[in-house]
């Protein structure tokens, strides 16, 4: 095991190295903006966090690394390293106000448990779960599906869902790593294809004279990570079959431990203190923050002026919407809690404080997070991908294959894959500007355009899905209460699985241009690798060796 680390310590220097020398003969420090070296502070950051498994000291360096490269391009030198780090990027993101908003709703989404936990909701909703879900293929697949009915916010997503599934997947000896894999694999493949979304409302805002809401629609059945994620997911619930590290999780929890690694990342979940809490104690407070909070997005969007439904999805402030509803649902679950006498006023003050302990890694590793991508902004890495990306206009009928693998990368890299549609979409439209321009005449929309729109959706929701630097990500092992890299090494396989796929779809997508045999081809190739994997996996189980 130790020869083994230390051999993926000298092969990440060696990359290092190698990576490195590529920006010098690209392009010398002063010249790093817009240029390979752009790159560099995430791919530090993700393969230390990788090697080493502390997430924190290696997103830090990989925010130092960014600095360095910053204040040298730009001749500021010491002090302009430290500019650019802390004022440019700690202090802005956190006084962001967008950041702030997601921030708010994640310490109240805290405090909220710790108030369900302490009222015995959550024990007694574990005691119902337990009696009527009687496999751990059944707490997966419950899981699987509460994820799919909360389709409105993949933030929001990650932490309902994990809050009220942990005792029950707990309970069945599923590992933490496979809960925080079910939920991040829910999450935003879910909200990519959910016309009444966050995210349909960022993409419909990335196309200018088209309906934003009806080109998002036309994207669903080729976003294929999204549609085979999701078919994965059910595969991997109902056979039970895993591989890479994510077996040695499951093959733990199976014999008691959940963990595999530090189980002490995040506090322990608040003993009940009272044993007269029922099921609706969990089930009303859930209710009431999952209304509360679409009612606070599409305020931000104008719904109670007389905007309609879908529009006000479209120009809501998820940050804003999340914050307002989750606050309005807190003072009612609080009022709820004292009217039926199961806690008392000190004890639902004292929740403040234990809801936002709860809270402080996620709110690290966001934090940090947020600057990486700030460093990787100052650096233009979008500008630099924006021109690989328009290197690749003349082999049209391979666009969308490289256009996927491209998002795949920026989103990785950057963590975010709303900033990875945004960046690529409007390549996308200059490429096919003259199509475009017959389609406010005729309305219809030429269907290369609609395959490398979502083979951008799709690569973004892949790279965010693998990154360790990603919102939805460091969400889903918050929910889940997992350690993030145990998360994210443990999902890496999986993604890969399905981005492999898919960009054999996306490369078939290029000369057949028919959703029905693009859609039906991936779906066929999808089972047939999940079906090689799990006879694999029973071989092994009846190898001599393993016996």
């Amino acid at each position: 095991m130790k020869k083994n680390k230390y051999l993926s310590k000298i092969i990440f220097a060696l990359i290092v190295v190698v990576f490195v020398i590529c920006c010098m003969i690209q392009a010398p420090l002063s010249g790093a903006i817009g240029s390979l070296w752009s790159l560099l502070p995430p791919i530090v950051a993700i393969g230390l966090a990788l090697i080493t498994k502390e997430v924190y000291s290696s997103l830090f360096i990989g925010i130092l690394t960014g600095g360095v490269i910053y204040s040298a391009a730009t001749g500021g030198g010491f002090t302009g390293m430290f500019t650019a780090v802390v004022q440019d990027g700690i202090i802005a993101n956190i006084a962001d106000s967008y950041n702030v908003g997601i921030l708010v709703f994640l310490v109240v989404l805290g405090i909220i448990v710790v108030l369900m936990n302490k009222a015995g909701g959550s024990r007694a909703y574990g005691e119902w779960a337990s009696a009527h879900i009687k496999t751990r293929a059944g707490a997966c697949l419950s899981t699987f599906l509460l994820g799919v009915l909360i389709f409105v916010d993949d933030y929001f997503n990650c932490l309902t869902v994990g809050s009220v599934m942990r005792p029950v997947t707990d309970k069945h000896q599923v590992s933490r790593s496979k809960l925080a894999y079910l939920i991040d694999a829910t999450a935003a493949p879910v909200c990519i294809i959910a016309p009444i979304s966050s995210w349909a409302a960022a993409v419909a805002g990335t196309v200018d004279g088209v309906n934003g809401i009806s080109l998002f629609i036309r994207t669903i059945p080729y976003n294929l990570y999204a549609l085979l994620t999701l078919l994965m997911v059910i595969f991997i619930a109902l056979s039970d079959v895993d591989y890479g590290p994510m077996k040695t999780h499951e093959d733990n929890a199976k014999k008691g431990d959940l963990f595999t690694t530090r189980s002490k990342v995040y506090p322990e979940d608040a003993k009940p203190t009272h044993t007269r809490g029922k099921v609706i104690d969990l089930i009303l407070p859930v209710a009431l923050l999952i209304v509360l909070c679409v009612v606070g997005m599409i305020y931000t969007g104008g719904f109670f002026d007389g905007v309609d439904l879908l529009d006000a999805f479209a120009d809501c402030d998820a940050s804003f919407g999340l914050a307002i509803g989750s606050l309005g649902a807190l003072i009612l679950i609080i009022l709820y809690f004292l009217c039926r006498r199961v806690l008392s006023f000190t004890e639902c003050m004292d929740s403040i404080a234990d809801g936002f302990k709860q809270m402080v890694p996620a709110i690290l590793i966001l934090t940090f997070a947020w600057t990486l991508k700030t460093m990787t902004g100052l650096l233009a890495a979008g500008e630099f991908v924006s021109g690989v990306v328009e290197g690749a206009r003349s082999v049209q009928i391979l666009l969308p294959m490289i256009l996927f693998i491209v998002a795949v990368g920026l989103a990785f890299a950057t963590g975010t894959s709303w900033g990875t549609f945004g960046i690529l979409i409007p390549i996308v439209t200059g490429v096919f500007s003259t199509q475009l321009a017959s389609t406010a005449e005729t309305g219809v929309i030429p269907p290369m355009v609609i395959i490398c729109i979502s083979a951008c959706l799709a690569g973004a929701v892949c790279g965010d899905h693998c990154s360790p630097i990603s919102d939805t990500t460091i969400m889903a092992s918050t929910g889940a209460q997992c350690d993030h890299v145990n998360h994210v090494s443990t999902q890496l396989p999986y993604a890969f699985t399905v981005a492999g796929v898919c960009a054999v779809g996306y490369l078939l997508a290029g000369f057949v241009q028919n959703v029905f045999v693009v859609l039906g081809v991936s779906l066929l190739l999808m089972f047939g690798v999940l079906w090689c994997i799990r006879m694999l996996n029973r071989k092994k189980k009846e190898s001599p060796m393993d016996q």
